[in-house]
């Protein structure tokens, strides 16, 4: 185990260095640009043609599931521990500026998600069970053309081996274990227990996952609605509880993102570190650039790719700017502990909410929230890693993939999770690269596709 976390570790110091984090910048600059600043301009019209029309009856056909439904499936694969136990880690040993690289990399990240989707829908194909497909992969081998569909390999490789499965169960069962304790402080069963809810999620996946992308679409749909106002209800009633810590707080995040240790007390000295924690946890949490929800989003019966986009620009602010930040500002208003320069564990936005609720009822709010959050991600991840092997073994390698997927939730319960955490960075950085690639080259196609749908007539025009 050693070895191999000093293989990771030499890998990730390079994947996430400063080439990476240039890179990702530099294509989500590219496509801001290009597109005339797309998430800033048509935001209010991206928001109203996404989430002001959640209650309007979609009907989906065979092998493809609603807009919605696609968007929640995209957003069980990207909300999850990412928004707590993540950002917690980011806080803690990034100092409260790395909220403010958190919000860069979203606003960036915003048209960055919006070209993946795009790209998703337009180059996307049917499967033999008459399901529709896409993604990177394929983006990359019909937008691209077969001479790079090694690329497009490339990135289901790191993608199929993603540790979206063991990281959500291992969490999973922490907050439950932390909820446990709340209540019983001389509990000694952990190990039984986590055995058996790993148990317990690896057959709800089974279940979801077995029944085909319309079962999971009509899973995650009303999964992701009820994890997310639980989560959000809850912080911001601890951040209004504080609200007069506010103007402190956000003078360290903008001040802890350019001179970190002049608010971390030297905990944190360096600003590039500052900046990496804000960025990697802010790709791990929204994915833009990852490559992975677009194969959600490929899965929907909207048939123009510039409308199932906007639904990017929805998730990058819902995940990261919402969601994200609230975990950040509930830590940083509460007022407790966060010892800067050491890795902070779930219990802190537990304690954070415990200063409220009481421990026990933080402790059941993280339980329950968390419990949400990570599950759906499960159910999320599993379709991305389906979709990357049967573009590379055929539709017949995914009955085996899924069994595999859903065995490894078991020992993702089991296992201790830092190494866990740290191959997942590492992957995440190395799937990125191929599909960055792909969106630098198709800048064009977006650009293209974007300026016919706006020029299309009035009926496009932003809302009144």
């Amino acid at each position: 185990m050693e070895l191999i976390a000093q293989i990771n570790g030499a890998v990730n110091g390079f994947v996430w260095g400063a080439p990476m984090l240039i890179l990702l910048i530099g294509v989500g600059i590219l496509m801001t640009v290009r597109n005339k600043g797309l998430q800033f301009l048509k935001f209010g019209y991206a928001m109203k043609n996404t989430i002001g029309k959640i209650f309007k009856k979609t009907h989906a056909g065979e092998g493809e599931i609603t807009p919605f439904q696609a968007v929640s499936t995209a957003l069980a694969g990207t909300v999850g521990t990412g928004n707590i136990a993540g950002i917690t880690t980011a806080v803690t040993l990034g100092g409260p500026g790395t909220l403010f690289w958190l919000w860069v990399t979203a606003l960036i990240g915003m048209a960055t998600k919006y070209s993946e989707v795009l790209l998703a829908v337009k180059f996307r194909e049917r499967n033999k069970y008459g399901d529709w497909v896409g993604g990177p992969m394929y983006y990359i081998k019909n937008g691209l053309g077969k001479n790079w569909k090694w690329l497009g390999i490339l990135f289901c490789v790191f993608a199929a081996l993603g540790t979206g499965n063991a990281i959500q169960a291992g969490n999973i069962v922490g907050s439950i274990h932390t909820a446990v304790l709340a209540f019983n402080p001389d509990f000694s069963g952990e190990a039984t227990l986590n055995l058996v809810l790993g148990i317990v999620l690896a057959i709800l996946a089974a279940v979801v996952l077995f029944g085909g992308v319309k079962r999971l679409g009509a899973v995650t749909e009303k999964l992701v609605p009820c994890m997310a106002v639980v989560y959000i209800l809850a912080c911001l009633a601890i951040i209004l509880y504080n609200a007069s810590s506010l103007p402190t707080v956000f003078h360290d995040i903008f001040v802890g993102a350019f001179t970190p240790n002049g608010v971390t007390g030297g905990a944190v000295g360096s600003m590039f570190l500052v900046i990496s924690w804000g960025m990697k946890r802010g790709i791990f949490s929204n994915e833009a650039g990852l490559g992975t929800a677009p194969m959600a989003h490929a899965t929907t019966s909207e048939r123009e790719p510039v409308k199932q986009a906007l639904y990017g620009i929805f998730e990058v602010f819902m995940d990261t700017i919402i969601i994200c930040s609230l975990t950040g500002l509930t830590l940083l208003c509460s007022g407790i502990d966060l010892n800067y320069g050491v890795t902070g564990e779930i219990s802190l936005v537990s304690e954070a909410l415990g200063t409220l609720f009481t421990q026990k009822g933080g402790a059941l709010v993280i339980a329950v929230a968390l419990a949400l959050f990570a599950f759906s991600t499960i159910l999320g991840w599993a379709l991305y890693g389906s979709r990357c092997c049967e573009f590379i073994f055929g539709s017949k390698a995914i009955r085996p993939y899924q069994v595999i997927y859903v065995l490894m939730i078991v020992v993702g319960a089991t296992v201790d999770l830092e190494l866990v955490w740290n191959i997942a960075d590492t992957l995440n950085g190395l799937m990125a690269l191929p599909n960055l690639v792909a969106l630098a080259l198709l800048s064009g196609v977006v650009v293209k596709c974007t300026r016919e749908y706006f020029a299309k007539g009035k009926s496009l025009e932003e809302p009144k």
